[in-house]
């Protein structure tokens, strides 16, 4: 099982061609719709008693569900603004709400995942919860600029913490106070952590581990709908592709690499996780083989 900690969230997202109100997002969703086609998913998080009885329904129907806590008030809500290229995003508004100081208490019971993701929640907070479980496989943490920004030593911590690291490319060069991302990973992978995974949105990924240096381009789109949710899909792909082989080498963190910018590009065809929603391991697999027809020499 693979078990995914963060943000269960109702996103407004505006784009210069559609504007998308209350729709069902979150760090913990993105990646948890993706992970879920790979392996068997559980999420934990929190929500609002405001939280759509619809998408609860959506959620229960693809995942392990007995780690999210409902809780009296309101579901954090994210309102953001992309410009003309959708490459740019501004946050319009930030409302934590219930999700402010959450402090995950697991269910009696509750299975010890072999693999787990933690998304950009509290650095302090991923770390406890992190104890709550027994030498998973494999454990990898994503961040965020304010974290970045305003508990920097924490992030640090957490990342020592772990097994590897997924951050984009902004945060980590203010993370590490570098423009060079190979610098950068370096300098992650100095933390502690044994290996770095760089997102650089349409322009792919960037994987380092030990002496290996793995660089992907993202996978071409005619049509990018909303980019938002594209780098938590990023790992929940990676990591799904993981924790369903019994045995992880280079080659297969090479291909959980591919499978993350695979992913992410279904995530961006659609608003929130519709797309994820509605595609098979056929499509996954077929895409798979075309990306890597379009990269071999």
């Amino acid at each position: 099982m693979l078990s995914v900690f963060g943000s269960v969230a109702l996103d407004t997202t505006r784009t210069p061609f559609n504007t998308q109100t209350r729709i069902l997002g979150g760090a913990a969703t993105y990646a948890s719709l993706s992970a879920c086609h790979f392996v068997e998913t559980s999420l934990i998080g929190i929500v609002g008693s405001d939280f759509p009885p619809e998408y609860r329904s959506i959620l229960q129907t693809k995942l392990d569900m007995r780690g999210l806590v409902t809780k009296e008030g309101s579901t954090f809500h994210y309102d953001s603004s992309y410009d003309y290229d959708l490459s740019h995003r501004t946050t319009n508004k930030t409302e934590l709400n219930v999700a402010a100081n959450f402090d995950p208490v697991l269910p009696p019971g509750y299975p010890s995942p072999k693999h787990l993701y933690l998304a950009n929640n509290d650095p302090v907070q991923n770390v406890r919860l992190l104890s709550n479980f027994l030498s998973p496989t494999m454990t990898m943490c994503d961040t965020m600029e304010y974290w970045i920004r305003n508990r920097r030593d924490e992030v640090i911590d957490m990342m020592n913490s772990v097994d590897g690291v997924v951050i984009n490319d902004e945060e980590a060069r203010l993370l590490c106070g570098s423009a060079n991302l190979i610098k950068c990973a370096r300098t992650i992978l100095s933390f502690g952590t044994e290996f770095v995974i760089i997102k650089k949105g349409e322009h792919g990924s960037l994987f380092l581990r030990d002496n290996i240096i793995f660089p992907t381009p993202g996978y071409p789109l005619e049509e990018v709908v909303d980019p938002t949710g594209a780098g938590d899909s990023f790992a929940g792909g990676f990591l799904g592709h993981v924790a369903s082989n019994s045995n992880v080498d280079s080659d297969i963190m090479r291909e959980a690499v591919v499978y993350g910018n695979v992913m992410g590009s279904f995530a961006v065809e659609d608003f929130g996780v519709r797309r994820l929603l509605n595609i098979t391991r056929e499509d996954i697999n077929l895409r798979y083989k075309k990306y890597l027809d379009l990269v071999r020499l």
